[in-house]
């Protein structure tokens, strides 16, 4: 099997000194390995996606070195898949339909009971008031969700194997701890094909990645991915969560924060050597 990496940036703000560590980092492993790296954009947000950006990420990357195989993956163009998997879900009745906006969803959680948590990595856990409802009430403004009691009944939960310095080890998955700290996942967002867990699953199935090598601020969505996955047969990659690049003040980087883009620092005269020294200054360790 070929050792297979990606990087997949959404083209909705300028990259920066994080991406080209995860970039990078992602490449020569692959590299190392004698496998391959592939870039897929994540333009599935359609209202955000910008092709300004998109092609500055192809700028940005090819000036540091990272070399890539074409034609590139783009979530825009891939609906169609998306809807087929969510089909396959709805068919071993793991999905229902739910038109509750946020402040519902707020009330609706009231207050916590001692040690019990309000929020996991899809936000806050949702309380399941529209579980009732079946498929075929689904409409327009509905979002897709998945039934993680029903889930974690139909198969034999999976582990994954983490690399990442942090979480080094392998890792099993819990009925109860699904339940309680992830809840009911969307799968599918209003006005979109899907969500960032289901797609990201997909396509990382159909690139054939072996290794998802990605910041550490996304280990414990991994478990829904690890779920997904298992609920629908694809292979469990290798996953690896690298430390986050972090300003002076601890704080980590986001697109919004211009003055670490790549491409102002290509502005400024830098060469790639000195981005790879950047990064690897404020990524001691991996």
């Amino acid at each position: 099997m070929t050792f297979r990496t990606r990087f997949a940036p959404s083209p909705t703000g300028p990259l920066h000194l994080g991406h080209a560590y995860s970039a990078l980092l992602a490449y020569d492993m692959a590299k190392a390995a004698g496998g391959e790296f592939l870039l897929r954009i994540e333009d599935i947000d359609q209202s955000r996606s910008r092709d300004a950006w998109e092609r500055q990420i192809y700028e940005d990357l090819r000036w540091l070195g990272v070399t890539w195989p074409d034609p590139v993956m783009r979530q825009s163009d891939r609906h169609s898949h998306y809807a087929k998997v969510v089909s396959k879900l709805s068919a071993m009745g793991l999905t229902y339909a739910c038109n509750c906006k946020r402040a519902d969803i707020d009330a609706a959680a009231g207050a916590p009971q001692e040690g019990m948590p309000q929020f996991g990595p899809d936000g806050r856990i949702y309380p399941g008031t529209c579980r009732h409802r079946p498929m075929s009430d689904a409409g327009p403004n509905d979002v897709i969700r998945l039934n993680i009691k029903k889930a974690v009944d139909v198969v034999d939960l999976s582990t994954f194997n983490e690399t990442g310095q942090r979480y080094s080890g392998i890792h099993a998955l819990k009925a109860d701890d699904l339940i309680e700290t992830i809840g009911d996942v969307v799968l599918v967002r209003r006005n979109m094909a899907g969500s960032y867990h289901l797609s990201v699953v997909i396509d990382d199935a159909d690139q054939g990645i072996t290794h998802v090598v990605r910041g550490e601020d996304l280990f414990e969505a991994t478990r829904i991915h690890v779920l997904l996955q298992t609920l629908l047969g694809f292979p469990v990659p290798i996953y690896h969560h690298h430390r986050l690049v972090r300003d002076a003040a601890g704080k980590r980087l986001a697109k919004r924060d211009d003055a670490r883009a790549i491409s102002k620092y290509r502005g400024d005269g830098a060469s790639p050597a000195d981005i790879r020294k950047m990064v690897r200054l404020h990524m001691a360790r991996t």
